[in-house]
């Protein structure tokens, strides 16, 4: 499973971003996908996920303020993300869990500006 992510870049605090995660392969087959973040000198953590029923599940720091969804026709994963905070800065990783395998995209730098 290849992952492409894409949307990140340079918005000041309050803004909104729109990330997305297009997959090589049918979503159908994947059971979980979701996005993690790496803050500079942090560890990387689970943002956000949903399952291939629909089930979502998020950080408390970002509840209320990301929205998680996927699209089955163009088999792709997106975080709308509102509200942003200084803090939400990161390196923003698409990630998919297939037949017990974890899959990994290449990062997307997130900058919030104060």
């Amino acid at each position: 499973v290849q992952l492409q992510a894409s949307g990140g870049g340079l918005v000041q605090a309050g803004g909104s971003l729109r990330l997305s995660c297009a997959a090589s392969v049918s979503i159908f087959s994947i059971k979980v996908m979701g996005w993690y973040r790496q803050a500079p000198g942090k560890q990387r953590a689970l943002v956000a996920v949903i399952t291939s029923s629909g089930s979502t599940n998020y950080a408390d720091s970002v509840k209320g303020r990301f929205t998680i969804s996927r699209d089955s026709d163009k088999n792709t994963v997106s975080l709308q993300m509102n509200s942003l905070k200084p803090e939400d800065t990161a390196v923003y990783y698409c990630n998919a869990e297939k037949n017990w395998r974890d899959y990994w995209g290449q990062g997307t730098l997130v900058t919030v500006s104060s």
